[in-house]
């Protein structure tokens, strides 16, 4: 009996997915024959679980919906997934920290004894990582209003915050005139919140900081637009404009490259800036717990560098020149490979 009820509960939790389930894929996924799964199927309707079967040569099953919802229900994986998803998620949100911890806490109560022991059993202790480049937290009403946007293909007002950082004028709070956008894309790369949308004002993609904006909802919808090449990851790590300033450290500092910015905002490390100068040419800010550290750093772009700033970044690369070269010297060359 038990085992019936495990197996019937981690049934329900595969139909929750939302999809339409063929029959000998459900009795892949539980290890058993297709005549269990359609004797668990009969035990959940009797539950009330409204399981639909879908006739025809791509049918199956799927979970239908209904006004009363079933008790919240997860298995053992889902409930260990949700236990370390709520203690890992990053605090890019304002307030998420406490609300992720007090969920957590609201689900251990709700769930059965054995789900409870496997929740309470994973306990994580976070530690900082200068390299998750945190960027400052979200207000929260700023992603609800772009995420439902982007779902509902609602057209944003949108004001930036100037890029180059100017102090504002009398009057002014340092955004931008508000823009009108279309919002396709709401993602998270490298600790930031990202909009990929197209700018109706020049006609023109842009990769947006969620957190540098104000947005303002209409009721205006748009139909949905392919992104330039139709790679949502590479648009977004190669666009060097997307608002970006640099990361919190000890040392800071800048080179002219002799590449294109497309490039080198894509295998930039977080938390840099990259800025378009010409064609083949952009200047690229970062960040690293020293000066040697900035210049290793500039050297994996494998180009000329000139217009190095500040004064300590040069001083540090001719350093570490005398370094190699004197490694050089001594004659213990690598062996050839055989």
């Amino acid at each position: 009996m038990a085992s019936t009820s495990q197996r019937a509960l981690r049934l329900l939790s595969l139909l929750g997915s939302g999809r339409q389930w063929p029959l000998h894929e459900l009795a892949t996924a539980l290890g058993v024959s297709e005549r269990t799964v359609r004797r668990d199927i009969e035990t959940l309707r009797r539950l009330d679980y409204p399981v639909h079967t879908v006739h025809g040569p791509g049918g199956g099953y799927r979970l239908g919906t209904r006004r009363t919802l079933p008790p919240l229900v997860f298995d053992h994986d889902q409930a260990l997934a949700v236990a370390v998803a709520l203690q890992t998620a990053p605090s890019t949100v304002l307030g998420l920290g406490d609300d992720a911890a007090r969920a957590l806490v609201t689900l251990e109560q709700a769930a059965p004894a054995a789900l409870r022991a496997a929740m309470e059993s994973v306990r994580l202790t976070r530690l900082h990582n200068p390299w998750e480049f945190m960027a400052p937290p979200i207000e929260p009403t700023a992603v609800t209003t772009v995420g439902i946007a982007v779902r509902r293909r609602h057209v944003l007002g949108i004001e930036t915050l100037r890029a180059d950082g100017s102090r504002p004028g009398p009057g002014e709070d340092g955004f931008l005139p508000a823009r009108r956008v279309e919002p396709h894309h709401l993602v998270v790369w490298a600790g930031r919140w990202y909009l990929v949308a197209y700018d109706l004002e020049d006609e023109q993609w842009r990769v947006l900081r969620v957190d540098r904006m104000r947005p303002r909802p209409t009721t205006q919808c748009f139909p949905p637009r392919e992104l330039p090449g139709d790679d949502l990851a590479h648009f977004v790590m190669s666009s060097h404009d997307r608002g970006d300033t640099p990361a919190d450290w000890p040392c800071t500092g800048s080179a002219r490259l002799g590449l294109p910015a497309g490039p080198v905002a894509r295998w930039a490390p977080g938390g840099s800036v990259v800025e378009y100068l010409d064609a083949d040419h952009c200047r690229l800010t970062l960040g690293a717990w020293s000066w040697a550290g900035v210049a290793g750093l500039l050297a994996t772009f494998d180009t000329e560098l000139t217009d190095l700033h500040p004064p300590e970044l040069v001083q540090a690369c001719r350093r570490l020149m005398h370094r190699w070269a004197a490694l050089a010297d001594t004659g213990n060359d690598p062996a050839p490979p055989s």
